[in-house]
């Protein structure tokens, strides 16, 4: 493991994250219950240490787990809920102001993104381009790919408030990237379109053109919506 780079370590680690974030919510760990050392982890996920602190440090951000010197790490009681506060999606009025709040907060980030990336940012950023291009060239619609392509250019905002919150709005923005899937591959050239939508925006973060990332971002979240709300009233 001491070969990794930063961005396999990056990788490995929102793995590992996602993995105890489900084992939390699903209560596999209970509320201050001590988690098994970094020692045991690395074992456990076959990783390396460096990456196991790292996905602790981002449940910790995140207010999940707490940390008791020379004792451990512990889950929070607190960590049961959504980090937060949303609720779950229950109607086509929350779609809508999920869809609002991106729309004031991810143009922002694509922003934010193209001064401040970096190399390992900007790489995840192309990597989850990869699979959505892979999946419209199979004339498929990854919405597993998609929201990490969002998270990856709010991660590359280097503002833990973006990124913090794309990951509590996780299920509800799957919800509407399920439904916005399904009514683009109801057209001959929709897929191929919202590739080159999410093509575009990459292209200017990596050029770090802040205004044309903001405006290109804007417009696919309002297309996105469009799309939607207008084939759910067909």
């Amino acid at each position: 493991m001491g070969l990794e780079t930063g961005t396999v370590r990056r990788g490995l680690a929102d793995i590992v994250f996602e993995r105890m974030l489900r084992a939390i919510k699903s209560g596999a760990y209970k509320p201050d219950e001590r988690l098994p050392t970094e020692h045991d982890l690395a074992a456990e996920f076959e990783v390396s240490r460096p990456v196991i602190r790292e996905a602790l440090k981002r449940l910790r951000d995140q207010s999940l787990i707490y940390s008791r010197r020379g004792a451990g790490s512990f889950v929070r009681s607190v960590g049961l809920r959504n980090p937060l506060g949303f609720g779950q999606l229950e109607n086509v009025a929350d779609l809508l102001n999920c869809y609002e709040f991106r729309l004031t907060m991810e143009p922002t980030a694509a922003a934010a993104a193209a001064i401040r990336h970096d190399a390992d940012s900007l790489k995840a950023i192309r990597q989850a381009l990869e699979l959505l291009r892979d999946a419209t060239n199979r004339q498929s619609h990854r919405e597993d790919a998609d929201f990490q392509f969002h998270l990856a250019i709010a991660r590359a905002a280097q503002n833990n408030y973006f990124s913090t919150a794309m990951e509590a709005l996780k299920d509800h923005i799957a919800v509407g990237m399920k439904f916005h899937g399904a009514s683009i591959k109801r057209e001959a050239s929709g897929l191929s379109r919202v590739f080159a939508e999410h093509e575009a925006i990459a292209t200017a973060i990596a050029n770090r053109d802040e205004d044309e990332a903001r405006r290109l971002m804007l417009e696919h979240l309002k297309g996105s919506r469009e799309r939607l709300f207008q084939s759910s009233h067909q």
